[in-house]
């Protein structure tokens, strides 16, 4: 893995827009869905840092016409084992 990417809504619905759009417009694998508490959700994918790049900015492009709230996004490029291990 090279690179992990996040975004955190309020919501379900727009937890999995986001995914949907993330998932269309790169080569990337979704390797995680987190539900935090409080109507959190994260979702992770992961892939080389340009894909995973791509696919958070378009997971954000995205967002805005599901109507919720998104409360974090972040690439992590080459994540150290341990970390991966954690999220994933």
């Amino acid at each position: 893995m090279q690179a992990i990417g996040l975004i955190e809504t309020r919501g379900l619905t727009p937890a999995l827009e986001a995914l949907d759009a993330m998932c269309k417009a790169a080569n990337v694998r979704m390797a995680g869905f987190k539900r935090v508490g409080s109507g959190l959700i994260t979702v992770i994918v992961e892939g080389d840092v340009a894909a995973v790049t791509a696919a958070v900015d378009a997971g954000i492009a995205a967002y805005p016409k599901t109507g919720g709230q998104l409360v974090s996004s972040n690439v992590i490029p080459r994540p150290h084992a341990d970390l991966a291990r954690m999220l994933l």
